[in-house]
């Protein structure tokens, strides 16, 4: 009778299988084929659509702010999100209230945090250049059509959204350490930095490093933010990788090479993924 549970949870299994591998192995398939919906063309290439990515100036853009927007919110989500948590963890009046509203932004859909950002950065009636000018009369900065401070917006914009909610993940992590651990060290003379770098930072570590993997793949597939508050400019130079396949599947319709960028990203995001979660096992042991 051992085999009744199996059967019982077997029509899941199944359909949770087959809900995850099908588009998988759909995605890979369509990714050697020319596949143009507009034009009907839908020929077997190989590997031809992997080889153009490379050839492709977009992609290659995507591609190279992707690296930075993953590289750079990623280390001030860790940083920051540490010290927010530090803040948040202090024994002060309200702290609770805190703690509730500084999730608001996180709980903000990602399209309408696009479209508030592409208001807010506007030259002549945004909020930002409105706030700037108080300080600096005649100040002027068009921030989404330059390409360093267009990307630099949507990296301010991420990581406005999502800090709140890592650093209360990592505040969780905080609330385990025994306070008993930093009277003893207080006793011997330990001060506060000392008290952060040999006491709360490794064993907040394993935590920080398991909430770096969810938190990355997020990052290289943010799509709504940047289709909202930037459409990819100016020009291609803030467009995500994914904001990349989606239009080449959605605008181009050019369906397999969007395959064959999927799958490139699915792979990347996979080797990420064992990386991390072999130096979270290895920092663990």
């Amino acid at each position: 009778m051992k085999w009744i549970p199996w059967l019982l949870i077997l029509p899941v299994v199944f359909l949770r299988g087959f809900t995850t591998l099908y588009p998988i192995l759909v995605t890979v398939k369509n990714s050697l084929f020319d596949i143009k919906i507009l034009s009907g063309v839908n020929e077997f290439v190989g590997f031809a659509n992997y080889i153009n990515v490379f050839k492709d100036s977009k992609v290659i853009t995507s591609i190279e702010f992707t690296a930075i927007f993953v590289a750079v919110s990623m280390a001030l989500h860790v940083i920051l999100g540490v010290a927010l948590a530090l803040i948040l963890n202090m024994n002060f009046k309200g702290r609770h209230f805190l703690r509730t509203i500084v999730l608001i932004p996180w709980a903000m859909p990602s399209v309408v945090i696009g479209m508030a950002a592409k208001w807010g950065f506007n030259n002549d009636y945004g909020l930002i250049n409105d706030l700037i000018r108080r300080f600096l009369p005649g100040f002027s900065c068009d921030w989404l059509i330059n390409t360093g401070t267009a990307r630099g917006a949507v990296i301010a914009m991420d990581l406005w959204k999502d800090l709140p909610f890592f650093a209360i993940l990592v505040l969780s992590g905080l609330q385990f350490i025994s306070g008993d651990i930093y009277e003893a060290a207080r006793v011997d003379g330990a001060n506060g930095i000392q008290c952060f770098f040999r006491i709360t930072l490794p064993l907040i570590m394993k935590n920080v490093l398991t909430l770096c993997i969810p938190f990355t793949l997020w990052r290289l597939t943010t799509f709504d933010l940047v289709y909202a508050m930037t459409s990819g400019g100016p020009g291609e130079d803030t467009s995500l990788i994914a904001y990349r396949i989606a239009t080449e599947a959605f605008t181009n319709l050019n369906v397999g090479y969007a395959s064959a960028l999927a799958v490139m990203l699915f792979a990347v995001m996979a080797i990420f993924s064992w990386f991390n979660i072999r130096l979270t096992n290895k920092y663990a042991d």
